[in-house]
């Protein structure tokens, strides 16, 4: 509903505008559970408001607007008073709707699209106020309906960040149980935060899909790159997260496979690794450019199984493809912008040459002007 979607309105100022012509706006600060935001209205759009409220519901809303002035002077001392008991009688107006316990008129489209309000804008307040729930799927529904707003877009995208920083508290619930040897409740938090990501890329990818319907609405294209980039570094986050859940955290306390509760001498490894090994140190890796390379262990590989590894090395893949499909996804914008410039090039040379054929036209004419008068003179 509406009334748990706005929690306060304010009519806290005022300001003169000249376009098209010398007018007066006043400030409306809306506050809802996520987030707040600020809108501009003139006095006509109240009463315009008014008179739709009354048709609506059948009835005036519960408080009058404040009587209509003519203010010649704008700058006047006198008319500043005015203003100022306009103000003040506008927030009253706007406070009685939002706190009346008769929510006809604060459920009503104009009402919303008054203050701001987005259609969508009630799933996503009610999603984000569920954000205790285990699935971490709260609140998608609009995102999966397609029914994201410009700023439900941005409620939606502040929600997911939350869901992230819950999952990442998950992790180090995780570790601390692990470091205490207390290996079930150590496997629960991780299951319950792996259920919590899987809700949580479901509903990162309908904010990325929700752009495209954005797009369709006339989102400017530097807004779209911008919201593709938030976007993308949610993906980024899961990804992390997703490759910390996997491969779960080790300590010595009793914990990880036998290999790595007895990790290997260090000569053992060196031979391993081929530290003094001709035959291993000479062969080349082709997987390396330029000078050959032996593998080195490393602080995230060392407590690791060849599974873990296998696994590891499928995150590390995934986020390579992920990183070469943005930039091709950005290498296609540019040649797009490449081909687009090319053809107003092409315009324009037209143009060009047609005013020069022109101009040699209207010179030929002028030519046998002057001859003509010439001869008469």
């Amino acid at each position: 509903m509406t009334t748990t979607a706005i929690q306060a309105v304010y009519v806290r100022g005022h300001e003169e505008r000249p376009e098209p012509k010398p007018h007066v706006v006043f400030r409306i600060d809306v506050q809802a559970h996520v987030r707040s935001w600020q809108m501009w209205r003139r006095y006509s759009e109240f009463v315009d408001l008014h008179t739709e409220l009354t048709k609506s519901v059948g009835a005036p809303p519960p408080c009058s607007l404040p009587p209509k002035h003519a203010l010649a002077m704008l700058r006047s001392p006198k008319n500043e008073v005015l203003l100022e008991e306009r103000r003040a009688g506008l927030e009253t107006y706007l406070r009685a709707i939002v706190s009346t316990k008769d929510s006809r008129w604060l459920d009503t489209f104009a009402f919303r699209d008054f203050l701001g309000v987005p259609v969508g804008k009630q799933a996503t307040t009610a999603g984000a106020s569920g954000s205790g729930s285990n699935d971490g799927d709260g609140g998608a529904g609009a995102g999966a309906s397609g029914q994201f707003t410009s700023s439900t877009w941005l409620d939606e995208h502040m929600d997911l960040q939350a869901r992230l920083r819950d999952i990442r508290a998950d992790v180090n619930r995780r570790d601390a149980f692990s470091d205490r040897g207390d290996v079930g409740n150590a496997h629960a938090t991780n299951v319950q935060a792996k259920k919590k990501l899987a809700g949580l890329l479901t509903r990162v990818g309908a904010l990325g899909a929700g752009l495209d319907a954005l797009a369709l609405r006339g989102m400017s294209e530097g807004e779209l790159q911008r919201r593709t980039d938030m976007v993308a570094r949610l993906q980024d986050d899961c990804e992390k997260l997703a490759q910390m859940l996997t491969v779960a955290r080790h300590t010595s306390r009793g914990l990880g496979s036998p290999a790595e509760r007895n990790p290997p001498a260090g000569s053992d490894r060196a031979a391993l690794l081929g530290g003094g090994t001709p035959a291993v140190s000479s062969k080349p890796i082709s997987r390396v450019f330029g000078v050959p390379q032996q593998p080195k262990e490393t602080g995230e590989t060392r407590p690791l199984d060849d599974h873990g590894l296998l696994q590891l090395q499928q995150v590390k893949m995934e986020q390579q493809d992920t990183q070469v499909a943005q930039l091709a996804t950005i290498l296609q914008r540019q040649k797009q912008l490449g081909v687009a410039i090319n053809n107003e090039l092409v315009h324009h040379n037209e143009l060009l040459d047609g005013l020069s054929d022109d101009m040699d036209k209207v010179g030929g004419k002028l030519a046998a002007a002057k001859k003509q008068l010439n001869r008469l003179g």
